[in-house]
C-alpha cells in the first residue's frame, strides 16, 4: 500500500533507537526525508548515517529537548534545510518513574513540553504544507499507563495530559488540515529498552508483565512504527484526534 509519503519532510524526536528509530525508519522507507534528535551525538550521526542509505535524505542534531528555546530553534532549523514540515512525530520522554518532584519536572519538560515547543515551533510549516497539498500531520507517542495505574506515577498523569492535548490540537487545527494523533504503546521489548534492563534486573516484573499480555509477548518497536506512520500518512486524511492503542490487548478497557 502506497502511503503517499515520499517526498515529505518529517521530525522525528527522539529518533535514534527504540521506537523513534523504529519510526524514523519507516517514513524513510517510504520515501520521506527525515530529521531526528536526541541527546546523544554519536547516536544522531550513526542514525542519520543508517537513514541515508535508504536514498532520501536526512538530518540530525544532537538536541536537549527539555531546553524549549534549544528546541524550537532546531525544528525552525530543519524547516530551512528541508524547506518545509509536513509530519512532526514526538516520541521522546524522561521515563521517569515515580511521583517525586524530580520526576513531575523532568517529564514535565520533555513529554509535554517537548511537545507542545515542537509543535509551536513547526505549526506555520505544517500549516503551509496543509494548504499547499491538503494534509499534514503531528504524531504524539503516549502510553497505555495514561489510562492504567496501581498507584501514584508522574509518568502516566503526564502520558494522559498528552492525547488531552493532542485532542485539543486536533479541533483546534482541523479546519487547517492539519492531524494530530496519538499512539499508545503497550509493553514494548528492544535491547536496551525498558523491558530488556527488567528482563535482566526485574525478573519478577517482566515475567509479570510478559505473563499479563493474552498474546503472551511483547511488541517490537516496529509494531508501534507501523501504526505511527499510518497516522502520519496522507492516507490517514479523516483521522484526527484519535488514540490509537498498540497493545495486544494487555489493556482490559473497552476503548470507545
Amino acid at each position: 500500500m502506497d502511503l503517499h509519503l515520499k517526498g515529505k519532510r518529517a521530525i522525528v524526536l527522539g529518533g535514534t533507537r527504540g521506537i523513534g528509530r523504529a519510526i524514523a525508519e519507516t517514513l524513510a522507507a517510504e520515501g520521506a526525508n527525515v530529521a531526528i534528535c536526541a541527546r546523544n551525538h554519536d547516536q544522531v550521526e550513526e542514525a542519520v548515517a543508517a537513514l541515508t542509505k535508504k536514498g532520501v535524505r536526512a538530518t540530525g542534531a544532537s538536541v536537549d529537548i527539555a531546553k524549549g528555546d534549544e528546541l524550537k530553534a532546531w525544528v525552525e532549523s530543519v524547516a530551512k534545510t528541508f524547506g518545509g514540515i509536513d509530519v512532526l512525530v514526538s516520541n521522546a520522554s524522561a521515563l521517569t518513574m515515580g511521583a517525586h518532584a524530580e520526576a513531575w519536572e523532568q517529564l514535565l519538560k520533555v513529554d509535554i513540553l517537548g511537545a507542545a515547543n515542537a509543535f509551536e515551533a513547526a505549526r506555520p510549516h505544517l500549516e503551509k504544507s496543509a494548504e499547499e497539498h491538503g494534509d499534514a500531520s503531528a504524531v504524539f507517542i503516549s502510553s497505555v499507563s495514561a489510562a492504567e495505574t496501581q498507584n501514584a506515577q508522574a509518568y502516566g498523569a503526564i502520558k494522559a495530559a498528552l492525547i488531552h492535548y493532542a485532542k485539543g490540537l486536533a479541533r483546534e487545527t482541523a479546519k487547517k488540515n492539519i492531524r494530530v494523533n496519538v499512539v499508545s504503546p503497550g509493553t514494548v521489548y528492544f535491547k536496551g529498552g525498558v523491558w530488556h534492563l527488567m528482563e535482566q534486573h526485574a525478573t519478577e516484573r517482566y515475567n509479570a508483565a510478559l505473563k499479563a499480555n493474552p498474546t503472551g509477548r511483547m511488541g517490537t518497536p516496529q509494531e508501534i512504527a507501523n501504526a505511527a506512520v499510518v497516522l502520519a500518512s496522507p492516507v490517514s486524511s479523516f483521522t484526527t484526534g484519535a488514540n490509537w492503542v498498540v497493545d495486544g490487548a494487555i489493556t482490559q478497557r473497552v476503548n470507545f
